[in-house]
């Protein structure tokens, strides 16, 4: 177990790094302020008009950093901050949550089956490691019989499931920020200051889910190589 600690010590670092980061640069490029004065909202009700998207509405969420899409509400939450303020990381983070919502008008492929997905991955991200650690001290516990392997590996596999899940976050997360970005420049919405303090803000966001995809697979390796070293 020291093992799987300090890998989860490692990743924990990293993601304190990338997320720390993030927060400076946010904050960096909020002291950016776009010429046009436009604030967070409006850029999202613009770009959703420019897309033809009549349905959706945007509407602000309290906390900071904590702006998502709801594709079940269809609703752009954006956070007090980006919902208010008029500056680069504003407009980023406001295209970036609207080029989810363009997803979804779209049906991309990636963002459909994460949606699909997202009802397994409640279940088998609280249960797959309890499953496996159960199945492993079962499997001592009974010197080997296979019914704690087997409760390990149906562990594996709801783990494998959830590792997926975040692998799949990856491209939906990265083609909204290109459409975000693509939108901006292609309608003249931020000028090449503001262009490149946006860019720079999606792209250490998007570093945030790539950390997590990685240390999701580095977890799921550790577990597969407990369960199935203890089978040779």
């Amino acid at each position: 177990m020291l093992g799987y600690y300090i890998l989860l010590g490692g990743i924990a670092l990293v993601s304190w790094l990338v997320s720390s980061r993030l927060q400076s640069k946010f904050d960096y490029y909020s002291k950016v302020h776009l010429r046009n004065g436009m604030s967070g909202a409006e850029i999202a009700e613009q770009m959703l008009a420019d897309h033809g998207i009549r349905d959706v509405r945007v509407i602000s969420t309290p906390g900071r950093l904590t702006d998502h899409y709801n594709p079940v509400d269809k609703t752009v939450n954006l956070s007090e901050a980006v919902y208010n303020q008029r500056n680069a990381a504003a407009a980023a983070v406001a295209a970036h949550e609207c080029g989810h919502a363009v997803q979804h008008a779209t049906a991309y492929s990636w963002l459909t089956m994460r949606s699909q997905m997202v009802p397994i991955v409640n279940v088998s991200s609280t249960l797959s490691q309890w499953l496996i650690m159960g199945g492993l001290i079962l499997g001592i516990a009974s010197k080997g019989l296979s019914i704690g392997y087997i409760v390990a590996v149906i562990g594996l596999v709801l783990m494998a499931v959830a590792t997926a899940f975040s692998l799949i976050t990856l491209p939906v997360e990265y083609d909204a920020s290109n459409r975000a970005l693509a939108w901006l420049k292609n309608k003249n919405m931020v000028s090449q200051q503001e262009y490149a303090g946006a860019e720079d803000s999606l792209k250490w966001a998007a570093r945030t889910y790539l950390v997590a995809a990685i240390g999701a697979v580095a977890s799921m390796l550790y577990w597969a190589m407990q369960v199935f070293g203890r089978r040779e």
